[in-house]
């Protein structure tokens, strides 16, 4: 139903550019966690998080259903013109860009982490090598 009293909202920041970007600003909008919205769609997290890192798209009848627990338009998440998140949401739209900012500090230390596991092994086995080359050498 067009509504020409209401004013049309278009984000257009980089972080919600593409779909998967929409959903992820109208869920933190909505303040909908990623297991509950999960759950409510029949759908893994896998699933919500491959949608929202634009790694797969959800059928027309999920954006419908996405759309309303969202409380925006269908064309503003497929497009970003159209009904997004309400202009008194500014305070959750803050929220939302500081829990994205949260989500990638994390990833970002469990990186660092997996890196440095990575370059321990890499060290183990290049000190292994080492010592059989050098027993090769003493026992030529």
């Amino acid at each position: 139903m067009f509504k020409p009293e209401q004013e049309t909202t278009v984000f257009s920041d980089e972080g919600g550019d593409t779909l998967g970007g929409r959903l992820s600003m109208a869920r933190d909008a909505a303040g909908i966690s990623l297991e509950k919205l999960a759950i409510e769609l029949g759908v893994t997290e896998e699933t919500m998080l491959a949608w929202e890192s634009d790694r797969a798209e959800p059928q027309a009848s999920a954006l419908v259903t996405l759309s309303a627990l969202f409380g925006v338009s269908p064309a503003w998440l497929m497009t970003g013109a159209g009904d997004g998140p309400a202009d008194d949401s500014d305070e959750r739209a803050l929220d939302a860009v500081r829990n994205e900012l949260s989500r990638l500090q994390t990833a970002h230390q469990e990186i660092g982490k997996l890196i440095e596991a990575t370059t321990r092994q890499i060290e183990r086995l290049d000190h292994q090598i080492r010592l059989r080359n050098v027993s090769k050498d003493v026992a030529h």
